[in-house]
């Protein structure tokens, strides 16, 4: 599956909650409460990262990573922010604005200056003349430091859903 098509699975994860099998959008405030009070902060930067590549930012999101920031997806990743900036950022933001993404579930815990916050979600639309229908998986973790909560690592992947029958 293609880079973008994991950005999908991100971008979905920035909007909002609500069941998979019912496919009905939750108030964003039900999946916040998955997340730890303490973690409220570092999955804000997890939406502001994803509302910055659907809005075509990519400086902005790449402010919110990490210089060493490790990006994973489909066995292969990129080892730092540079890289990343390099190779698929232009194409997930493209992604980002094409297609709708809503978070399903979303966890979140921190300790100390260390936080990872876990979505899932789905991503439908078109994208380069192809249907989009994907379940998506994400993990991100956060280091806090003098800026505030900067995203240090991320790991995307999605399916297709299984056919209900």
């Amino acid at each position: 599956m293609s880079r973008s098509l994991c950005l999908l699975a991100v971008a979905a994860l920035s909007l909002p909650a609500g069941a998979v099998a019912a496919h009905d959008p939750a108030p964003l405030s039900q999946v916040e409460g998955l997340v730890q009070a303490e973690a409220a902060e570092a999955a804000a930067v997890v939406d502001a990262f994803h509302a910055a590549l659907k809005a075509g930012d990519t400086a902005a999101a790449l402010a919110l990573l990490v210089e060493d920031a490790m990006v994973l997806e489909e066995g292969g990743g990129e080892r730092s922010r540079a890289e990343y900036a390099s190779h698929h950022l232009g194409s997930d933001a493209a992604f980002a604005a094409a297609v709708e993404a809503m978070v399903l579930r979303r966890s979140g815990w921190a300790d100390g200056d260390v936080a990872w916050i876990t979505s899932e979600g789905r991503t439908t639309g078109t994208f380069n003349g192809r249907a989009v229908n994907r379940l998506t998986a994400e993990t991100m973790v956060l280091k806090r430091g003098p800026d505030g909560w900067r995203i240090a690592h991320i790991h995307w992947s999605s399916r297709a859903p299984r056919a209900v029958g």
